[in-house]
């Protein structure tokens, strides 16, 4: 009996033996070159990543982008990119490539500080970056995305959140999404726009959002006062052409403060026609739509060429913001100037970057806020400008956006989305539509500064659309932060 078992596991142990050199031999004769290669792939990659890479984190200390030991093949474990938040946030912070290469949003911005290149100098391991990115925020905005993408069947939209006296972006919302652990898939499709962020990487005519700004030149020049008086008839001749009021309504004897509550395109046309062109371009500069506004991310900008070539149809729609064209953060920054009293602020994301010190613990550089030392506006008309925005809320056609006991400084705005801007090479404007609001709060002593932006939703405008979404996360941020009422 004790031989049988003897015999038995001396069988075995010739069985597993034979089955390892033959194994053996597989992988080191028969195939050897390729697995030669492939280690030669892996040494390489190896040595162009050279050190770990920092990790991304909001501003609550959630991780945004972290390094995760992940088991491979391989008897050594390896560090790969791993994003816990999976689709929140993450146009704004894009996702690490396969060769190693920070791609979109915060991980192409940074990629450099993230890989630990700092100069000449490479470091074990790459420096981190906390946000100035709020996690109950950013989730509450990107829910409210989702929620109109239900109700409301929108093909895109942004929302963004910023200190107007600071530039700090408390959240900054896309939809559509993806999930950076499998960018891959989307790759693969073809579908690259959807890692662009909408916010600064995509171009727009914001419409009558853009009315405070044609505003703010004439009352910064004296040239109206929020009294000031016109009479509507409804449309206005330009030329051969001739423009129209919303649904071609007639308003008759007006003041410039209600151009702005009932949102009158011939207002703003009367307003651009009180400054001259070269002056009312001027202003336009001053507020930075023709240049990039040094945000932290991958951004675009037009120089609106066809605007500036000097028509007098250009200028008069324009007035209106049709004809023209900026991205979200670009007219964020615009009125921001309107609601801090006249300052041109540059927004940023990145609140702190930690850099790794030998045996002690990270230098931490705090970013410091840019702001313009020359204002756009004095302080006056950005006051004027307020209330006027603050009756537009209150009586005018972004009512949907009031909430009792709070001053909300805000305005609609509507635009046809034009054939180009769909890809279609024709000239002229689609039935689809841009809808916005843009708002700052409490009104008088600005914290938080609010864009939405709907993609083609199925709403007559955006008096019904996103007025509706900007007062609930409005609703939201007075209870997060506690913020007390302005008046019983």
């Amino acid at each position: 009996m004790k031989n049988w078992r003897l015999n038995l596991i001396l069988a075995f142990f010739i069985l597993f033996s034979v089955a390892i050199i033959s194994r053996l031999f597989f992988l080191q004769i028969l195939n050897g070159d390729f697995y030669k290669a492939l280690s030669q792939g892996l040494h390489n990659s190896l040595t162009e990543i050279r050190g770990e890479r920092g990790e991304i984190f909001l501003k609550n200390e959630k991780p945004l982008a972290i390094n995760l030991d992940f088991r491979s093949i391989f008897a050594s474990p390896k560090k790969v990119r791993y994003y816990p938040q999976e689709t929140l946030a993450s146009q704004l912070v894009g996702f690490l490539g396969a060769e190693g290469k920070g791609q979109y949003g915060l991980e192409g911005f940074y990629d450099q500080i993230l890989r630990g290149e700092d100069g000449f100098e490479v470091k074990e391991r790459g420096s981190d970056l906390i946000l100035t990115i709020d996690y109950n925020i950013q989730f509450e905005a990107e829910k409210l995305l989702e929620k109109a993408k239900e109700n409301l069947e929108i093909e895109s939209g942004q929302i963004i959140v910023i200190e107007p006296d600071s530039g700090k972006i408390i959240a900054l919302a896309g939809l559509p999404n993806f999930n950076p652990n499998q960018y891959e898939e989307h790759a693969k499709e073809g579908n690259l726009k959807i890692f662009k962020n909408g916010a600064t990487q995509e171009l727009f005519e914001p419409g009558s959002v853009f009315k405070p700004i044609t505003m703010a030149a004439a009352l910064e020049e004296e040239k109206i006062t929020p009294q000031t008086t016109y009479i509507d008839q409804g449309f206005v001749k330009i030329g051969g052409y001739t423009i129209y009021n919303y649904d071609k309504a007639v308003w008759g004897e007006q003041t410039m403060t209600q151009v702005l509550e009932n949102s009158i395109n011939t207002g703003a046309v009367f307003v651009e026609q009180r400054l001259s062109h070269d002056l009312f371009l001027n202003y336009i500069e001053k507020f930075g739509i023709f240049e990039p506004t040094g945000i932290d991310l991958p951004e675009v900008y037009s120089e609106n060429k066809e605007f500036k070539k000097g028509y007098e149809i250009n200028f008069a729609t324009a007035s209106f913001g049709q004809g023209i064209e900026m991205t979200p953060i670009q007219l964020v920054r615009a009125i921001s100037a309107i609601a801090n009293g006249g300052k041109l602020i540059k927004p940023y994301l990145v609140e702190k970057i930690i850099v790794p010190q030998n045996g002690g613990p990270g230098k931490i550089i705090e970013t410091q806020p840019e702001i313009q030392n020359n204002s756009v506006i004095s302080q006056k008309t950005s006051s004027q400008l307020t209330a006027m925005l603050v009756s537009s809320v209150e009586n005018g056609y972004a009512k949907r956006a009031k909430i009792p006991g709070y001053y909300i400084a805000g305005k609609t705005g509507t635009s046809q989305i034009s054939f180009s801007s769909l890809g279609i090479d024709k000239s002229g404007y689609s039935d689809k539509t841009w809808q916005t609001f843009v708002g700052f709060f409490p009104a008088f002593d600005p914290k938080f500064l609010i864009l939405v932006k709907l993609d083609n939703p199925k709403a007559k405008a955006a008096g019904y659309s996103t007025t509706l979404i900007a007062r609930d996360l409005m609703k939201y941020i007075i209870n997060y932060y506690q913020i007390p009422p302005d008046y019983e």
